[in-house]
């Protein structure tokens, strides 16, 4: 007769099996559930912290981590003026607005509107143009992007090396009203009013056009670049064929590398066509830095004091350099999504497909095929954007039109990485020149296209939109 095992062998039994069991039932939810998590397909990194922003491609070889971290250091250390001793780094201005990217992208998030009063406004620009009045001037908008200032060009620097002057001092104030919600509920809206102060190389063109733009976040951008224009022109609907109000638009801009028209997809108005083209714009407005793509800073031909200035070689730049900043750049991971699973959180993602969000932040995008590229190549990606023009609104428009995108329009924001902005940057400032200080605000500032959304969101009870500002924080 067999003896019976003692309690203990049993238990040790129980527990070995559910050891076993455990892995494999949370692996099958993982797998039911990545879908919801992994926003940036086999990119995709788990971090929530700080550095959530900085980390490569969670698909990326060892090998090509080498080139992603010498990216990463001309990205994130300074630039200095020339000549210097260091020599692959010099070359900073005549005229800047920053000596280093990561100061503008904070962690490799976004930056923040200066307190009222202060004149540090290091993470925001301020874009400047001449109004079109003529079908020439109107022309030239098309096919360059706008009309420069004559004097100060196509933005103001507000920093210049020893011996000249900046070209101005951004003043920015903040004008405020109260939006008041369908239950009482009150939420008081800022925007940024900007004054410019000691103007030093002439006067401004009487019909200047100003735009503040805040420093978007870095991460994901080369899944964006991956995402095939064909997916793109299918997701266009100019003349709103399917009469729901949305009728998205690509940009047609200029693309230097290949002296041709082509889709916009960076920038808020989305006016640049690649990433690399996005980074050496960046280079020479908002450090004087040249490069191959871009042989010539926004230093105007008034402004004569900038010709005598040593520079750091031409270009100062070089192609190997902007190409490893752009590979950092293009593989910069996007965290996971937390909570996915939260009822609360999958109550807020049906609001937001029920108020009509999807039609613009857009999900499930396939990227193309790319073997130079393995990382982005074939990622099913679900960045909450469809990288169009919208007409977003009079509160929001700037007055000023680049390429086709009009005063009103705004290229969708991605979503993915949202949650994580107050983590990242240390503050929240959301649109094109950081008014918003919530995800709320952000919302409400919402008009055009996007008004019944917005209308049916302040309609909400509070935990309504609790659940919704949760599901976008999950994101």
């Amino acid at each position: 007769m067999k003896s019976r095992p003692s309690q203990p062998r049993v238990l040790r039994g129980l527990f070995v099996l559910i050891m076993l069991v455990l892995p494999a039932i949370s692996l099958c939810a993982f797998a039911d559930n990545h879908y919801l998590v992994k926003s940036g397909g086999a990119t995709t990194v788990r971090k929530a912290d700080v550095n959530a922003f900085s980390l490569p491609s969670h698909n990326m070889s060892f090998e090509r981590k080498v080139d992603f971290s010498v990216g990463n250091s001309f990205f994130r250390n300074p630039w200095v003026i020339a000549p210097s001793s260091t020599a692959a780094r010099d070359g900073l201005g005549p005229l800047f607005n920053t000596n280093g990217c990561q100061n503008c992208h904070i962690k490799d998030g976004r930056g923040h509107l200066p307190a009222e009063g202060d004149d540090n406004a290091v993470s925001v620009l301020l874009r400047i143009s001449v109004a079109p009045q003529t079908p020439e001037q109107w022309q030239r908008v098309y096919r360059d992007g706008g009309i420069p200032d004559p004097h100060y060009g196509t933005q103001i620097q507000d920093f210049a090396v020893p011996g000249l002057e900046p070209e101005a001092r951004l003043d920015i104030r903040y004008e405020s009203r109260v939006v008041t919600l369908a239950d009482g509920t009150n939420v008081l809206l800022r925007k940024p009013v900007v004054r410019l102060n000691q103007l030093a190389y002439g006067p401004l063109h009487p019909d200047l056009q100003m735009s503040l733009r805040l420093a978007p976040p870095m991460i994901g951008l080369g899944l964006l670049e991956a995402i095939p224009e064909s997916v793109l022109q299918a997701f266009a609907d100019e003349q709103d064929r399917d009469g729901d109000g949305i009728s998205g638009r690509l940009n047609r801009v200029w693309n230097v590398e290949s002296a041709a028209t082509a889709v916009g997809r960076f920038g808020w108005k989305a006016e640049q066509p690649s990433l690399k083209q996005q980074n050496a714009a960046a280079f020479a407005g908002d450090m004087g830095i040249t490069s191959g793509l871009v042989l010539r800073t926004d230093c105007t031909p008034a402004q004569t004091v900038c010709k005598g200035v040593p520079n750091g070689g031409v270009p100062e730049a070089s192609d190997h350099v902007l190409d490893l900043v752009t590979f950092y750049a293009r593989n910069l991971a996007v965290p996971a999504r937390r909570n996915a699973d939260s009822p609360q959180v999958q109550k807020g993602g049906q609001l937001f497909a029920a108020a009509g969000c999807e039609s613009c932040h857009r999900t499930g995008i396939v990227t193309a095929e790319l073997p130079a590229q393995p990382e982005q190549s074939l990622q099913t990606i679900h960045p909450y954007t469809d990288l169009l023009l919208h007409d977003m609104g009079e509160e929001l428009s700037d007055g000023r039109p680049v390429f086709h995108a009009g005063a009103r329009e705004w290229r969708t924001a991605p979503l993915w990485g949202i949650g994580l902005t107050a983590t990242v940057s240390g503050a929240e400032h959301y649109l094109h020149d950081g008014r918003a200080r919530s995800l709320l605000e952000a919302i409400l500032w919402h008009g055009g296209e996007a008004e019944r959304s917005r209308e049916q969101v302040k309609q909400m009870i509070a935990a309504d939109r609790d659940a919704l500002i949760a599901f976008l924080q999950s994101l």
